[in-house]
């Protein structure tokens, strides 16, 4: 007897949405069972959004269900049960307990300790027993002497800290939550909280979140036989909230696709108060295996003043998002060049730039140059012995790209051109420059509806991300043997 999650959401008419998700809790140790349960059947939790729409729509809560839907409406699906079926993503999330009670929507998906094909009789599913009783229980701890909106905010920011007490790992122990919060020291409504030694002032102004999701991608390719070629996503969120009061509390969650590549190597800001043991236990030292935890990724806390990094990530994705060849081979006084680069399918077309430099180290100045170009155009430092290849915004509907040429250098002097100790001979890189933006190379987003604030006010939430090259080098596949990163910091 458990629950996978529970969720309350505000029914809220004629705004876009309809309603707003107030607060939600998943527990993925019930999720694991779950999926053991429930086997062929098994049907994962969806993110809030999606769980939002698809509630909304079986209640008949949206402006556009008035028509009639025979998969809703017919003789066959009349309900008095409060337990629904959820069509979400092609699939149907059964057992789900929900009701509507003073403008809010309480909701939760208990556990059925059996396959769901065919669907067991809803009197052998105990945890649907167990979930009215803890929804009951947090309506009447949400309104039991609730006046005004400020004292229900207090109380929603209350129900993480409850919930740890009266549904440790979502087994109901307790749906009195009045007995958990007696036996919890929260601060009380009526006196003013204290202002931490960390915190030196307050905001005062219009309530507003920012949160950026930034991922920095290396490569390092090679295009030669035995030597594999490696790459690493390394991601920051930074956040700036702009919330009046001592202490709001924030939680923002990050999401991923279906075919997203799972966040590892997970570090938080000190500012969090707590985090699911799967995110701080994903490691990339760990093999991939379809087992590991993909989200959503929860991060609840009460942010200092500033712009801060509320977390770093790293992420095994299955290939970088331009592939390249490069070669540079010597014949007598002149250098022939040729650059293949390939975008990936599967990545956004559309950079804020992308360019290629090839630098020419240990030579003279270049002196002649022949070159052709399927695409972009070449510019020319001559003293610096420096190519660069802009290729724009975006790749040809081919996704590939071709350079091709011959160069020529005058006398060298050490004062002007650019020595290198490891680029000696055909040693020698292509760089690549690149950024994109509301794009993310792992899919990661921080979805603004499911953010959540227990602040005075509604605040205004942004979401942005963006791609950025890191340390993203083709190397000439002529050279005689590989450079590492190791290498590049000596």
């Amino acid at each position: 007897m458990a629950q996978r999650a529970v969720w309350l959401i505000s029914h809220e008419p004629g705004t876009p949405l309809r309603g707003t998700v107030r607060f939600s809790r998943r527990y993925p140790t019930v999720e694991k069972r779950a999926r053991v349960f429930n086997g062929a059947s098994y049907v994962p939790i969806p993110e809030d959004g999606p769980f939002l729409k698809a509630l909304l729509f079986e209640l008949r809560l949206l402006d556009d269900d008035k028509d009639f839907v025979e998969s809703r409406d017919s003789c066959s699906r009349i309900n008095k049960t409060s337990v629904y079926g959820l069509l979400v993503g092609g699939e149907e999330l059964w057992p789900v307990v929900a009701f509507l009670k003073n403008d809010m929507i309480y909701a939760c998906v208990p556990l059925v300790e059996q396959t769901l094909s065919p669907r067991p009789p809803l009197i052998s599913v105990s945890g649907v027993s167990q979930g009215f009783e803890l929804l009951f229980g947090i309506q009447d701890f949400l309104y039991s002497g609730q006046k005004n909106d400020n004292e229900l905010n207090t109380k929603l920011s209350q129900l993480p800290d409850l919930l740890l007490q009266a549904c440790p790992f979502g087994t109901v122990l307790d749906a009195n939550l009045q007995n958990s919060l007696d036996n919890t020291n929260f601060a009380s409504v009526t006196q003013p909280q204290k202002q931490p030694a960390w915190k030196p002032g307050t905001y005062k102004g219009k309530p507003q979140v920012s949160i950026s999701i930034t991922e920095k991608v290396k490569s390092m390719q090679y295009d030669k036989q035995g030597i594999a070629d490696t790459w690493q996503v390394v991601g920051t969120v930074t956040c700036k909230c702009d919330l009046e009061g001592i202490m709001p509390n924030v939680t923002i969650s990050l999401s991923l696709p279906t075919n997203g590549s799972p966040l590892q190597d997970i570090l938080v800001h000190p500012c969090v108060t707590s985090l699911d043991s799967a995110i701080l236990t994903s490691s990339s030292i760990d093999a991939m295996d379809d087992s590991a935890f993909s989200g959503p990724y929860k991060f609840p806390f009460t942010p200092p003043l500033e712009s801060f990094n509320l977390c770093y990530y790293t992420s095994q994705v299955p290939v970088p998002p331009i592939l390249g060849f490069y070669q540079m081979k010597e014949e007598e006084v002149q250098l022939r060049i040729t650059v293949n680069l390939k975008l990936h399918e599967s990545v956004k077309n559309n950079f804020e730039f992308c360019e290629a430099h090839i630098p020419f180290f240990n030579r003279g100045p270049i002196t002649h140059l022949e070159y052709k170009t399927s695409f972009g155009q070449l510019e020319v430092f001559r003293e610096k012995s420096l190519l660069i290849w802009i290729i724009g915004q975006k790749f040809p509907k081919s996704m590939e790209i071709s350079l091709s040429g011959t160069i020529t250098f005058g006398a060298k002097s050490h004062e002007k051109q650019p020595f290198d100790p490891i680029c000696i001979g055909e040693t020698a890189y292509l760089k690549l420059h690149f950024r994109i933006l509301d794009y993310t190379l792992t899919g990661c987003y921080a979805d603004q509806h499911s953010v959540q604030v227990f602040a005075s006010g509604k605040p205004k939430i942004s979401a942005y991300r963006k791609l950025i090259s890191s340390d993203y080098y083709i190397w000439n596949s002529k050279a005689p043997a590989p450079v590492t990163y190791g290498s590049l910091l000596l």
